[in-house]
């Protein structure tokens, strides 16, 4: 709390009469980045004008989310301390949850069209969550301080490759 007053230039007790505790504070940052990273992917899925465009571009949409250090740095060190708290991976479980019901949703549409297999939207959701997170973890750790344009599209590309020819339904 002392390094995020300093950094704000704010006094720690102008701090803790906003945000009484840590999880006061954390849950108003999460609430706050869910808002921003589901407009992102509501903005993504207008750019589609078949629901397996628009998965695309959802999806593409996670994954440059997902390339930006500071907002993983931020998710994934919650991530970590998650893996020791069962009360903030309850927490992190129902804020996920609501995050990806944009791909979800995307998911069930272009299952509808018939351009994705059927089967339980969330574990296919998951499947593709998979695969960009992989890719997402070579951008964040790699060398660069900025994510290289045309590398990010590589990977991205090879992935949504790898979930179309593995969620397509066979006769599609």
């Amino acid at each position: 709390m002392e390094e995020i007053a300093a950094r704000h230039a704010i006094s720690k007790h102008t701090l803790y009469r906003r945000y009484p505790n840590k999880q006061v504070l954390l849950e108003a940052v999460v609430e706050r980045d869910l808002v921003r990273f589901r407009r992102a992917l509501a903005v993504a899925a207008e750019h589609g004008d078949a629901p397996l465009a628009a998965l695309r571009a959802i999806a593409f949409r996670y994954f440059l989310f997902g390339t930006d250090r500071e907002y993983s740095a931020f998710y994934l060190s919650v991530t970590a301390e998650a893996v020791v708290s069962p009360t903030l991976r309850e927490r992190l479980a129902t804020w996920s949850s609501v995050a990806l019901e944009p791909l979800v949703d995307a998911i069930i549409a272009a299952q509808a069209a018939g351009a994705v297999v059927s089967g339980d939207a969330l574990e296919i959701c998951g499947v593709l969550v998979d695969l960009l997170e992989g890719a997402n973890n070579r951008v964040r750790l790699s060398l660069s301080d900025s994510p290289d344009e045309a590398e990010c599209r590589r990977l991205f590309e090879s992935r949504w490759s790898i979930f179309q020819t593995a969620m397509r339904p066979k006769s599609y």
